[in-house]
């Protein structure tokens, strides 16, 4: 039986890579069975000495000694004795570090750098200095692989407690904002489209099991992204006001106005925290104009030349920053920002015209979707005669916000919230018996349109 087990075991292993060299010290894959035997039913203790013998002896013998190496040294870690903590969490920080000499083909060197800072995190090793040091050194140097949500937060968040301190400026703030929630968009992007593959089989029943664990994943990773772009947001919290904003600019307008990549993220923030009203903006926007006359450089033309009252000028270079971006995503962007300026301008139609070209270039923007529900719940009280129809608004509005939680997880705490309250805004069970709706359609003849069908009882 045991012999049994052992082939098992190593037939198993086998799949995750097995050093010829290594693979002739029987003693080592006789451990190598038997830990990777008690490993998958965590049964860590039992794994520890078995699983020690061949990461000393064999290290290069099989990934099975880091994957599950990693996980019986955090049992150790958690649940071992006290004094040995601290040897304990040596050997893991060690164990990082040999998984990347031995195995690079399975790891990374963002992955390995941001094991070791949290790991330090978690056990009171490292300040916020060491923190930030380790972090950038990793995100500089392996920025695609740096894709851990909570490592993002930290890394931002980090960097914000060294400004308080006074040991960081607050350009370096800026500067490692935006490299943080670019990384979080596109990363989010790059699932919700894979997500958007996935939808139509998932309604239709024919997932595969694979598919499915797939749909599980991606749906957390981007439920997660949202969560930490969220609470990068609220650490920037005051920073990023106007009052912080235009003074830094200022300083630092002529000795900057000749770097692009300066310009453009202070156009876009200076956009995106509506400080649009400031000469400083104007300036800045024809720097960009400039030094890189994209797509989206229409837009901050179009949104000076709505202040000053051309209406008619701005929806042209809103329609041209459109239509000269190919890429969806970025398209899809654009058409928000556009969307977002009609929305504060009051201009509800021309908000929903331009959220929907964004769903259009990319159906996964759950942000587009979520504008819209708002536009059509905040019309609730225009839209109708009786106080059923005024009130069926918002089972129309409660439609797409479920449809943006769907498409983009990223947004589903916000979605499932705006799902809530119009449903309890909604006309009751109670008001559609006494009513006698029940089945039927309600028509919306005010700018919305469209119908919706009332729920049976």
């Amino acid at each position: 039986m045991k012999m049994k087990i052992y082939f098992v075991a190593i037939m198993f292993l086998g799949m995750m890579g097995v050093s010829n060299a290594q693979a002739q010290n029987p003693e080592c894959m006789t451990n190598l069975s038997i830990y990777s035997e008690h490993a998958k039913v965590k049964n860590y203790e039992a794994a520890y000495e078995p699983w020690k013998m061949v990461y000393e002896t064999c290290p290069k013998l099989n990934y099975a000694t880091y994957f599950y190496g990693e996980r019986i040294l955090k049992n150790k870690i958690a649940k071992g004795p006290v004094a040995e903590k601290d040897a304990h969490v040596q050997m893991l920080l060690e164990i990082y570090d040999s998984r990347l000499q031995y195995y690079a083909s399975k790891t990374s060197v963002a992955e390995t750098d941001i094991d070791k800072a949290m790991l330090m995190s978690d056990e009171e090793m490292i300040d916020d200095e060491k923190m930030y040091g380790m972090l950038n050194d990793a995100f500089g140097k392996d920025k695609k692989n740096f894709t851990n949500p909570k490592a993002l937060y930290l890394y931002f968040s980090s960097l914000v407690d060294l400004h308080n301190e006074g040991k960081k400026e607050l350009q370096e703030v800026f500067d490692v904002y935006d490299e943080v929630t670019t990384k979080i968009e596109d990363e989010n992007d790059a699932i919700t489209i894979k997500i958007g593959k996935l939808l139509p089989k998932e309604e239709s029943g024919t997932l595969t099991s694979k598919e499915k664990r797939a749909l599980k994943s991606y749906n957390s990773y981007s439920e997660n992204y949202g969560k930490i772009g969220g609470s990068i947001d609220s650490k920037l919290g005051v920073l990023a006001d106007c009052g912080n904003l235009i003074p830094l600019y200022e300083k630092n307008f002529e000795a900057k106005k000749g770097d692009v990549k300066w310009v453009k993220g202070a156009v876009s923030r200076m956009f995106s925290k509506d400080c649009t009203d400031d000469d400083l903006f104007v300036k800045l926007v024809e720097a960009q104009k400039n030094l890189d006359p994209s797509a989206d450089i229409f837009v901050y033309l179009g949104t000076l030349k709505m202040k000053s009252g051309d209406s008619k000028g701005a929806m042209v270079d809103f329609d041209k920053a459109i239509s000269l971006e190919t890429d969806g995503v970025k398209k899809s962007k654009i058409a928000m920002k556009v969307a977002a300026i009609n929305k504060r301008k009051g201009s509800k139609s021309a908000a929903r015209s331009y959220a929907q070209k964004a769903i259009d270039a990319n159906p996964s923007n759950g942000r587009a979707y979520l504008l819209i529900s708002n536009l059509y719940a905040s019309s609730a009280n225009g839209c109708g005669t009786t106080s059923f129809d005024k009130r069926a608004m918002y089972w129309k509005a409660a439609d797409m916000a479920a449809k943006a939680g769907r498409v983009d997880p990223s947004v589903r705490s916000s979605a499932n919230q705006a799902v809530a309250s119009y449903a309890q805004k909604a006309p009751s069970k109670e008001m559609i018996f006494s009513s006698g709706m029940a089945g039927k359609t309600v028509t919306f003849s005010c700018w919305v349109g469209g119908s919706v069908k009332v729920p049976t009882l």
